[in-house]
């Protein structure tokens, strides 16, 4: 029976109060209208439970001890009583089930208890329900308009439920024939058997039932009894009968259903009729849900134009891919490989649980690179026939298409679906032109996701070489890059393991939130012993990309510490391996292809700084030995002499750093000397010797050339970018108080204007410092012959917020309009013969830039120029 919408509607509004009424007169605690559809239990009416309890309510009866529960007395057609579960929702007390006659709906009661006069008024409800229910009679057709017939799974349990009312029986399920198999699509008391495919060919019963296009019955101790699919019955006694579905001679389906007591003539007679009556029925739901399911693909090409194309990245895309294809072919066995630009890794692709899952492996060995050689459309029909394995196990037909970008197989496209025969001809050729525009649209945003890490990636490179270039302590080298990727990708650990003189494996730098724990495990001596991936890179060379460790055998985790994803890479210089760098996350799919090229990369550079520093260390382990034998060599003194002048200038020039340090020493000691000396004279002075002020005139000039030269030292000192929150006016007053000087000796008035309010920014103060230096020394020598300077800070505004800014003005000869375009290119200068890198304003505009700012000119030529920099709050 086919009910529309508005007549549920209807028969639910009616008997709320009814429910009401019988309620009241039998002292129940609640009732509810249930009804099996779909294989589920739905709440139509209730009375006096909440929401939160029929959602409840609804939970007990989904589990399977219930919902047999429930059935049984549907198929038995009389009340039964149990215990209700401990729940709070629901209460206490009992279930009382009265099933409504002919019908898969029932009664449910909770009461404490109900007398037999109380259950006479429910069981006379449910008459009056019945009547109710079937009054418009039996109709076999759908109705085209309530959509029903769109919905063949609802449908078929439509038609399987004339079956369960017509006959009581134990269970019962509903199977559409799809070639040579059995699909059920509908089941009664039997969720087990849901979904199930049967081989018509491999069931002696089937096969008879297919060749005489009658039905069969079978009881306990015929043969094939013990082989019935799904069948669960007491052992004393059972009956099981099969009914087909014909149309012409061709059979379209069958209904099975079984019991323990054996079936009578009437009611194998009713069965026949009602198969009879069905075929017709079951043809047009099936027609009208193949036509339905054709037309969603007809318009799977305009959704993917729609919405596959405006996607972002290649998650976005395969995302609403899967959503696509899995509506349109009804099925979630789908599955995406991607092979990356280099032939090394596939991306995988998968829908696991309605959520899309990706992880990087390896192409080598994989199942699909065959498929990948292969590089032709395949379609199989029934997998268990063709002998082919597919990509999950419950799938029975495949349809497989490469992604094929100018001739060359970039990926392949797997769906695949539990029921043989799923895929038609055109299904397939309507997959080759989709998988023809998905390449392309793979390919570019591949493309254009690679050109942006590797621009990320550049970036960490650059940084990790301005930190590293000059450095000849490897430990130090590597502290740094390791602190630098942990920092700049995230990653919770990132360890470099450098070789040591005694060929052993060490930390050498570690960064990352799981650093300490790293460091733990190793313990104090820094040696670590090689395992797992490590081990395998190590001594392979080859890279490594993990992006599952639960998957990989290579993977051994850390004491304390248990990644999700791992890359290790080589650090080799030719053949020989020097080290490995190994980045771990505690997030699945953490790493990409463009990581891995990244680490790589960075990889070569360090190696190529390892070898700069092992090289130094020979170097200067050379100069050791020299010196040791140069009172045994004084006849080629002036040679070696000259050879040791070589070396050291070759070191020096190797190790930048050094200079400064040793400025620092030459200058500071003379200063040291006549500062301490001067203190000691003083202690010895009495109050009114003569010499005591020139003494103490002799210990300040002192000092102030010391702090001068600290400071100096300060500007020239290219240390590590600490950036903090600070006030720009200090470094500006700093500036200037070294400045001072130069300024007025060029016969420059220096007129200086400071925002008193001025907010403080996030600055690195050295570098801010250099980059007012750099201006003001421009500034200067632009007025040769002397001038005005104007350096102020003050807010700005602009683009709807407020900045910083910092401006120096001179009346100084100008930049010509022309030039003004090209000032901060490196290496462009308008100081001609006076001298000049062009290097100056290259550095400023970098390090502004840097830090989120603009620098901007406004100058005409002989009246002067002035420079802001905007920094943002």
């Amino acid at each position: 029976m086919y009910n529309s919408p508005a007549s549920i509607m209807q028969t639910e509004t009616s008997i709320d109060t009814q429910l009401k009424e019988a309620v009241q007169l039998t002292g129940a605690a609640w009732a509810v209208l249930a009804e099996r559809v779909g294989g589920v239990w739905l709440v139509r009416t209730s009375y006096h439970l909440s929401k939160s309890a029929q959602n409840e309510l609804t939970g007990i009866m989904a589990s399977a001890s219930t919902d047999a529960w429930l059935c049984g007395a549907l198929s038995g057609g009389f009340s039964r009583s149990a215990g209700i579960p401990e729940n709070r929702l629901v209460g206490d007390g009992r279930f009382f089930s009265f099933p409504i006659t002919n019908t898969s709906k029932l009664i449910l009661v909770g009461a404490e208890d109900l007398d037999a006069s109380a259950q006479r008024i429910w069981r006379l409800m449910t008459s009056l329900l019945a009547g109710h229910f079937t009054s418009k009679g039996q109709t076999l057709l759908p109705d085209l308009q309530s959509g029903l017939a769109f919905d063949l799974p609802l449908a078929l349990e439509k038609v399987l439920g004339n079956f369960v009312q017509a006959v009581t029986c134990h269970g019962a399920w509903l199977a559409i024939r799809r070639g040579d198999t059995l699909d059920i699509q509908a089941e009664w008391n039997s969720p087990k058997a849901r979904r199930a495919a049967l081989l018509i060919d491999e069931n002696p019963i089937f096969r008879r039932v297919n060749r005489s296009l009658s039905d069969v019955l079978l009881t306990r101790g015929q043969p094939n009894f013990d082989q019935l699919p799904f069948v669960s019955l007491k052992p004393s006694g059972g009956a099981w009968i099969c009914l087909p579905f014909v149309i012409g001679q061709r059979l379209i389906g069958v209904v099975a259903m079984w019991r323990q007591k054996e079936f009578t003539m009437a009611e194998r007679g009713k069965l026949r009729e009602l198969a009879s009556e069905m075929p017709q029925t079951i043809d047009i739901v099936v027609t009208f849900s193949e036509m339905s399911s054709h037309l969603r693909r007809l318009g799977l090409l305009n959704d993917f134009v729609l919405t596959v194309s405006s996607a972002q990245n290649l998650d976005q895309i395969a995302r609403r891919m899967f959503g696509l294809l899995s509506r349109a072919f009804n099925t979630e066995l789908i599955a995406l490989f991607l092979r990356s630009s280099d032939g090394r890794i596939l991306r995988d692709y998968r829908l696991m649980d309605g959520k899309l899952h990706v992880i990087s492996v390896s192409v080598a060995d994989h199942p699909i690179q065959p498929l990948l050689k292969d590089g032709h459309v395949r379609r199989i029909l029934d997998s268990t026939r063709e002998g082919f394995v597919g990509i999950h196990k419950t799938a029975r037909s495949e349809l497989i298409v490469p992604l094929r970008y100018r001739g060359q197989a970039m990926g392949v496209l797997v769906l695949e679906n539990a029921y043989a025969e799923a895929f038609s001809q055109y299904d397939e050729h309507l997959m080759v032109v989709i998988a023809s525009h998905l390449a392309g649209l793979i390919e570019y945003t591949r493309l254009r996701e690679e050109a942006e890490g590797r621009a990320r990636s550049l970036g960490l490179i650059h940084e990790v070489v301005q930190q590293v270039i000059g450095l000849n302590d490897k430990k130090e080298v590597a502290s740094i890059t390791a602190e630098l990727v942990a920092q700049y990708f995230k990653y919770e650990l990132a360890a470099i393991l450098l070789l040591d003189e005694h060929n052993d494996f060490s930390i050498q730098g570690v960064g990352g939130t799981q650093a300490a724990t790293f460091q733990e495990s190793v313990g104090d001596k820094g040696i670590v012993t090689l395992g797992g991936v490590t081990a395998h890179v190590s001594s392979k060379g080859e890279s490594v990309l993990i992006n599952d460790t639960s998957q990989s055998k290579l993977y051994k985790a850390i004491h304390g510490w248990e990644a999700r994803s791992e890359m290790c890479v080589a650090v080799n210089d030719g053949e020989q391996i020097l080290g490995i760098i190994d980045v771990e996350s505690r997030d699945l799919n953490a790493f990409s292809h463009n990581d891995l090229i990244a680490m790589e990369a960075l990889a070569g550079i360090l190696a190529s700084v390892v070898t700069s520093a092992n090289q130094y260390q020979r170097l200067q382990e050379t100069v050791r030995q020299l010196r040791m034998t140069e009172t045994e060599l004084k006849e080629r003194m002036e040679a070696q002499r000259a050879a040791e002048n070589r070396l050291l200038q070759a070191a020096k020039l190797a190790a930048v750093g050094e200079m400064a340090a040793g400025v620092a020493h030459e200058l500071n000691n003379p200063l040291t000397t006549v500062t301490g000396f001067s203190e000691l004279v003083l202690e010895d002075l009495t109050e009114d010797s003569p010499h005591k002020q020139e003494l103490l005139m002799v210990l300040k000039e002192a000092r102030r050339a010391s702090s001068v030269v600290r400071r100096l030292l300060d500007f020239s000192r290219q240390g590590e970018r600490v950036r903090a929150s600070a006030d720009l006016n200090e470094v500006v007053n700093d500036v200037i108080a070294l400045t001072r000087h130069l300024i007025q000796t060029n016969n420059v008035v220096l007129i200086v204007e400071l925002e008193s309010t001025l907010p403080w920014v996030s600055i690195d103060s050295n570098q801010m410092k250099q980059v007012l230096l750099n201006l003001i020394h421009n500034a200067l020598q632009a007025m040769p012959q002397g001038g005005e300077m104007h350096v102020r800070t003050f807010l700005g505004r602009r683009e709807g917020r407020e900045w910083t800014v910092m401006s120096v003005q001179d009346t100084g000869t100008g930049i010509s309009t022309e030039d003004q375009s090209k000032i901060f290119e490196p290496f462009f200068t308008t100081k001609g013969q006076r001298g000049g890198t062009g290097l100056g304003l290259s550095v400023t505009y970098s390090i502004v830039a840097d830090h989120g700012g603009t620098i901007e000119v406004m100058s005409q030529a002989g009246q002067g120029s002035v420079f802001e920099v905007w920094l943002p709050l």
